[in-house]
């Protein structure tokens, strides 16, 4: 859809209209302009790493970039000459993934924080450190050392400002009980009183640093301190997203939006406030209403809807017909490829700039046909959670006529995908007491009372049968994902009793790993070359318990938890999505960013777990750029605080610097090399099979008992060696010990 204008106006006439008085404005809107991040292009390679570039930063002047890697290194580099300038040996022991140019000190001190738990300051005067231990940190330069040196056993640190020990949640109905490994936190530009942090759940939480109690010692598992707000999207708030976690949260420039990056999800934008309704607030159960059925009485018809034309707030009447005009088209053009059963994608994004880019204006005709055909066409492309948001759309248009036959049908075919067999039943006779002649109606009805029929005669044969119990402790019965995602080892209930009732170890379990893996060609089936079946074999051990002892440098033990889960649990309110970027595939990493480009914060870029990263346009969702990035995965992207330039990095030892050099504007482009050949929808496909496979990869191997010393054998159906190289990733990420070997033998 290269018809469908950008929001950021002409820029040859926004240059020409500059004026004195609106010069520094038309600046900020120059820097990020749509026609200039089509010609991105990678114009410069940083070596002087010899290690993955795990974090990337701007000093405020722009002047300078600072970096740090696995080689424990922080190098600072000039923008203006492109050269590394400084390396510096900070002592970190582990992994660098955060670096920082401090405040007000002339770019002079520099602040990093590791793998080893410690943050080094290379001192204005506070910094703040969030960890996977659950503290969030802040240390005062002016009081000195604010944490006792490795060793020393007679002090311990005082300076947690925010325990979320107990913090992390399964789902929204659920009190928080487990530990909230910290991924990401920011500081809002605009009210520093802002704290935003984001874990190993899938909420992320805003703080007043005001409201915050004293800062305390790791001695005592605190309560979780009350937040302003939590965000979501809704469709992630139920039971049984557990692997679906944070792993980088932003505040915009101006302080009014916050951005979301998940493993194993999107990328989604939230408002900060719900002041006049701004932002869509949800409560625990709200998710089950939105897909529950009011049944629609027999013979009722069609309600005409209000208008077909743009409201009375339109300036110009020839303007607004003209952008009536176009709505039209674009809905006609969404139509045509629902009809034809192809491109889809344009399909959705024609609809996207109806809804998003005049949702505001057009009547509530068009409004409604817009959303019932884009439920449609979300429902017949299939990506990651396209039915959810094909639920959100038909609930929409039976805002506008609640007796939408369009919206009641799809809304049956959403929740048919999702496999909620008896809700869906409920809609589509909903639908066929509108149209009880319809073929197709009936057809679905049928076929989901056979898939109802069939879910009940197994249930019966599994009760009449009998099945394997689950085993005692000493050997429960865990999946893959159960172990890998940490926060699901510790059940809320055991032999010995409720968790609440007893010691609540600040530590999960560690389990270590014994890996042999043997990856070999298959004579017998026709595979794509870049995936091979195996085999991999894992040993699981328990660890001792010698782990739970205090750390080095004040690191928190086992405390005693204060939480006591003695009442009943009011769940929070939750501010659900206001968009989402699809496209890229982040499952491979935890240090994954997703940022807004510029000073105004009108487009969003993130990296992917196939080498390339992304750019789309905030307002609408729509892709603008994808860029070849890196050989393997594109962790970092920072925007230069004033020019239109980007810096990346990721699992290769270099950064890349991307400025508006090429000659051609394009949608698509690449390294040095040049553009890229593929197609763009066939890498956005590649990276949404790519959510699945490896996703299913963890849920599908179930009934395995974890017993000391006993080996547990895995069969591979497809692996490529990309995603082997993630799997051993995504262990190491996830804390788990790997011991033993791993081989790949290739045909």
């Amino acid at each position: 859809m290269d018809s469908i204008a950008f929001h950021d106006a002409n820029i040859s006439d926004m240059i020409e209209s500059r004026t004195l008085d609106f010069r520094h404005d038309v600046n900020h809107r120059l820097q990020m302009h749509s026609s200039l991040l089509r010609r991105l292009s990678q114009e410069k390679e940083l070596e002087g790493h010899q290690g993955c570039v795990n974090s990337i930063a701007w000093n405020s002047k722009g002047s300078l970039l600072v970096s740090g890697s696995d080689d424990t290194q922080i190098n600072i580099w000039s923008y203006s000459g492109r050269k590394l300038l400084h390396s510096i040996d900070t002592g970190h022991s582990a992994n660098i993934f955060c670096t920082k140019f401090v405040p007000e000190t002339s770019d002079e001190l520099l602040v990093s924080g590791a793998g080893d738990a410690e943050v080094e300051v290379g001192n204005p005067h506070v910094v703040w450190s969030a960890s996977e231990d659950g503290t969030l940190r802040q240390h005062d330069f002016r009081e000195g050392s604010s944490c006792p040196p490795a060793g020393s056993t007679h002090q311990e640190c005082r300076n947690i400002l925010l325990d979320l020990r107990s913090g992390a949640k399964r789902s929204l109905a659920d009190a928080p009980l487990q530990r909230l490994l910290l991924k990401s936190c920011d500081i809002s530009s605009m009210r520093p009183n802002l704290l935003l942090v984001g874990g190993s759940d899938a909420f992320a939480r805003l703080y007043d640093r005001r409201m915050l109690p004293p800062l305390t010692s790791c001695s005592k598992k605190m309560s979780p301190p009350p937040c302003l707000a939590y965000f979501c999207p809704m469709h992630l708030s139920e039971r049984g997203r557990s692997s679906v976690h944070l792993t980088h949260v932003a505040f915009s420039p101006n302080g009014e939006e916050i951005l979301l990056s998940y493993s194993g999800e999107h990328v989604y934008l939230m408002n900060v406030d719900n002041a006049g309704g701004s932002a869509m607030q949800y409560t625990s159960g709200d998710f089950a209403k939105l897909m529950s059925s009011t049944h629609v009485p027999c013979g009722v018809e069609l309600q005409p809807p209000v208008s077909e034309t743009l409201t009375d707030s339109s300036p110009f009447k020839s303007s607004a017909a003209a952008r009536l005009d176009k709505c039209r088209k674009l809905i006609q053009y969404a139509d045509k490829s629902l009809n034809e059963g192809k491109d889809y994608y344009n399909g959705i994004e024609a609809c996207n700039e109806v809804l998003d880019g005049h949702g505001h204006e057009i009547g509530s005709l068009l409004r409604h046909e817009c959303l019932w055909i884009r439920a449609a066409l979300l429902l017949k492309r299939q990506w990651k959670n396209d039915a959810y948001m094909a639920i959100r759309d038909c609930n929409e248009a039976r805002k506008i006529d609640s007796s939408s036959f369009k919206a009641l049908y799809y809304m049956s075919e959403a929740l048919l995908q999702l496999g909620k067999h008896k809700e869906a039943l409920d809609f589509a006779l909903a639908a066929q007491c509108l149209v009880p002649y319809n073929p197709e109606v009936g057809e679905r009805v049928e076929n989901i009372k056979q898939h109802l029929a069939a879910a009940e005669v197994e249930k019966l044969n599994k009760t009449n049968n009998g099945g394997p119990k689950p085993e005692s402790r000493s050997g429960s019965v865990l999946s893959l994902s159960d172990i890998l995602y940490q926060s699901d080892v510790n059940s809320d209930v055991s032999p010995e009793g409720p968790k609440s009732d007893r010691e609540d170890s600040d530590y999960d379990e560690e389990l270590e790993v014994h890996f042999e893996t043997s990856v070999s060609g298959d004579e017998g089936h026709d595979v794509e070359s870049s995936s091979l079946p195996g085999s991999l074999n894992l040993r699981f051990h328990r660890r001792g318990d010698s782990a739970r002892e205090t750390g080095a440098n004040g690191s928190c033990g086992s405390p005693r938890s204060s939480f006591k889960n003695d009442r009943i649990y009011q769940p929070e309110t939750v501010i659900d999505m206001k968009q989402r970027y699809v496209g890229h595939c982040n499952v491979g990493t935890d240090i994954k960013q997703a940022s807004f480009l510029g000073q105004r914060g009108e487009y969003i870029a993130s990296g992917s777990d196939d080498g390339r990263w992304f750019i789309w346009e905030k307002r609408s969702g729509r892709l603008i750029k994808m860029l070849l990035g890196d050989e393997a995965v594109v962790n970092c992207i920072q925007s230069h605080p004033f020019d239109c330039a980007i810096a990346t990095s990721g699992i290769d030892n270099t950064i890349k610097l991307w400025t508006p050099t090429a000659s051609v504007p394009s949608i698509v482009a690449g390294g040095a090399a040049g553009p890229e050949t593929s197609n763009v929808l066939d890498a956005m496909e590649s990276n949404q099979q790519r959510f699945s496979r490896l996703l299913n990869f963890w849920s599908n191997f179930t009934c395995m008992s974890l017993q000391k010393g006993r080996c547990i054998h895995l069969n591979v159906i497809l692996l490529s060696h990309k995603e082997l190289f993630l799997l051993f990733q995504f262990v190491l990420l996830k804390k788990i010990m790997l011991t033993g070997w791993c081989h790949v033998y290739a045909s």
